[in-house]
């Protein structure tokens, strides 16, 4: 019998493939939105069109400033992966009301998987397009699904500072 990937799976694979793209020096980032089992837009970690990337700068603006991963995003010469995907759909005019985000991330330098949990940011704009799920690949090698309505349940009840799963985590 021959043996395919879960939907899921084949999904995060693509989105594997979209974060090869990434210009960032520390990770490698790529967000796909499907919708009604059709991919509808892609995103990956880079600078906003038109302007100069850390890979072209040849170094991270963000590390030269003595900034600690996960804070400072403003200060940080890429667009995140999962806002680019939600940037690219909106260019194109598509809908992704009801759609699923898949994320796989690694580390540039290793290979190594890591949890590529949105950000707070990236969680508040994937709450607003109004996605319904987020796959996210895991360093186990495996992923993570998370409910975006689950999110907003918990934040209606809790901060947002108190999320288990947490970008860098």
């Amino acid at each position: 019998m021959i043996k395919r990937p879960s939907k899921d799976r084949y999904y995060l694979n693509i989105a594997k493939e979209v974060s090869t793209r990434s210009t960032c020096l520390k990770v490698l980032i790529g967000a796909i939105i499907v919708r009604e089992d059709q991919i509808v837009a892609t995103g990956y970690v880079g600078a906003p069109r038109g302007t100069k990337s850390s890979l072209e700068w040849g170094f991270c603006l963000r590390k030269k400033l003595g900034i600690p991963s996960g804070t400072q995003y403003e200060l940080c010469r890429s667009v995140h992966a999962e806002q680019n995907a939600i940037i690219n759909a909106a260019r194109a005019g598509v809908s992704v009301l009801g759609g699923d985000m898949y994320i796989y991330g690694e580390l540039r330098d290793s290979g190594e998987i890591i949890n590529a949990f949105p950000c707070f940011i990236c969680k508040k704009m994937i709450i607003n397009a109004g996605l319904k799920r987020v796959i996210s690949s895991t360093t186990d090698g495996n992923y993570k699904e998370f409910l975006v309505e689950d999110w907003v349940k918990e934040w209606q009840v809790q901060d947002i500072i108190e999320d288990k799963y947490k970008y860098g985590s």
